[in-house]
């Protein structure tokens, strides 16, 4: 079984999270600018077995897309055209950001750390990922 990888796609860095291979645990796993993630992915894949991409998707309290998805619709086509046999699945990530900067700054991380964008993006991209872990058991439990 391979791993399932998320993405939190922003115009300026794209935070990443991938499963262990028993798709158990979500973990992060790096932040890299928006245009070189393509590259980051291809070699990431070339290394370890990659079955699903989880792409956060921006939604506002009224459940309608935020504006954000004019960006983040481009780069699944572009994803999609770069690694065809691995499918996307889209997952709501509305208060992911929050939710990081809340988990790092409980997590006792100094000043410096909680300001880190970075660091917030791979935190969120972990959250999504959960998040679909969560979602995966539930249903399976639900059946």
């Amino acid at each position: 079984m391979g791993r399932i990888l998320a993405i939190d796609y922003g115009q300026k860095r794209v935070g990443l999270a991938v499963t262990d291979e028993q798709r158990i645990i979500a973990s992060p796993l790096t932040t890299v600018h928006s245009k070189d993630v393509i590259a980051f992915l291809r070699d990431y894949i070339s290394r370890e077995n990659v079955d699903l991409f989880v792409v956060g998707e921006p939604k506002q309290m009224n459940n309608q897309a935020s504006e954000s998805v004019k960006f983040i619709d481009p780069f699944i086509r572009l994803l999609m055209k770069h690694f065809p046999g691995i499918p996307v699945e889209r997952i709501d990530e509305r208060f992911t950001s929050l939710m990081a900067k809340r988990a790092i700054l409980d997590s006792g991380a100094r000043k410096k750390d909680r300001q880190n964008k970075a660091l917030v993006d791979t935190v969120s991209a972990a959250i999504i990922l959960q998040s679909y872990l969560d979602t995966l058991a539930f249903n399976r439990n639900s059946l």
